[in-house]
């Protein structure tokens, strides 16, 4: 025998599949329709913007008659979500709660009856985080994609086309729902996994609903000193759209207190300084006046520790005379802080 081994040729390759498409795929790559469910005060106007998508769009409401108007711009109109999936690769759902948003997905007539691999649902509905954490799983069994993206700016951002969508995806999902996101929202924000989406509108309406509470609070306040309450609204939304309203505040990227050498440390404690002048000076009126300002207190009370900063002299003496039972002005004029308002 030869002293040559004996060599064979290499076994093939595996064949590579290609990997699958995510989504209804760019505007300019042949992509395929989009889906819309629940077309109320929010979905509706939300829709009509993905009229212009070039894949087509496909629309679903319990009330068929939502739909017409869509059918006559070039939408076709489905009875269930199972119907809207069987063409649409991504979904969007814009329903009341959770149990709606199960159904949608889930149930009997749902999107995942039919809905192929690589299909997205984007919830825009905002229910618990626990909720879009179970459905996701629940998808991700049939190889179908489910995002929480609820949505924030109300029914006069959705028709300017103006929402901010807050979406928990992973990455690569989330950058293939963006064409779409690009027809109707102002600030798309990737707020991290599922669930994420859901908890930062969570605590975004926190601010909201409390300063609603508090407008009530400064509105009894007003009235109580003979102050014209509508001339106040006006006046809020005036400098609110100048400022920025609670908004302005919201710079720092964590909530732990503020080192005494950090560039914040100035900004905050001169706003500190102004905002607790004018919460001593606004519960003294208060107390003059009779009315209970709780949110009030608490706001002089917290500011500080909130900002990073600590409590100012103003709330320390607050707190003080808090302890003592002492009513009456909270502090003063507060003329030991600057009391320049530049705000």
């Amino acid at each position: 025998m030869s002293g040559h081994p004996i060599t064979s040729d290499p076994a093939p390759a595996p064949e590579q599949k290609p990997a699958l498409r995510i989504g209804p795929g760019g505007p300019g790559d042949s992509p395929a329709p989009v889906g819309f469910i629940g077309l109320g005060n929010m979905g509706a106007p939300i829709a009509k913007r993905l009229l212009a998508w070039p894949g087509g769009l496909v629309v679903c409401d319990v009330r068929p008659e939502t739909t017409e108007p869509f059918v006559a711009e070039g939408a076709t109109a489905a009875a269930t979500g199972a119907e809207v999936a069987r063409t649409a690769r991504l979904v969007s759902v814009t329903v009341l709660d959770d149990a709606q948003v199960r159904d949608v997905v889930d149930g009997p007539e749902g999107i995942l009856r039919t809905a192929a691999p690589g299909t997205v649902i984007v919830v825009h509905s905002t229910i618990a985080d626990s909720t879009a954490v179970e459905l996701a799983e629940v998808c991700a069994a049939a190889g179908v994609h489910l995002v929480d993206a609820p949505v924030s700016g109300g029914a006069q951002g959705a028709e300017s086309g103006l929402l901010a969508v807050m979406v928990g995806a992973p990455r690569e999902v989330y950058e293939a729902c963006k064409p779409v996101f690009a027809l109707w929202a102002g600030m798309p924000v990737h707020a991290g996994e599922v669930g994420a989406g859901t908890r930062m509108k969570l605590a975004r309406n926190l601010l909201h609903f409390i300063s609603f509470t508090a407008t009530a609070e400064a509105s009894r306040l007003a009235e109580a000193a003979g102050i014209d309450i509508t001339k106040l609204g006006r006046v809020v939304r005036h400098t609110d759209a100048i400022t920025g309203g609670a908004g302005a505040v919201m710079l720092r990227d964590t909530t732990a207190p503020i080192a005494t050498d950090d560039f914040w440390h100035g900004v905050f404690t001169h706003v500190r300084g102004l905002g607790e002048k004018d919460l001593s000076l606004a519960l003294g009126l208060a107390d003059r006046l009779g009315v209970d300002l709780p949110l009030g207190t608490i706001a002089l009370r917290d500011l500080g520790t909130g900002f990073g900063v600590g409590p100012g002299e103003l709330a320390r003496r607050a707190d003080v005379r808090a302890s003592d039972g002492v009513s009456g002005d909270a502090g003063g004029t507060g003329r030991d802080h600057d009391d320049e308002e530049n705000r």
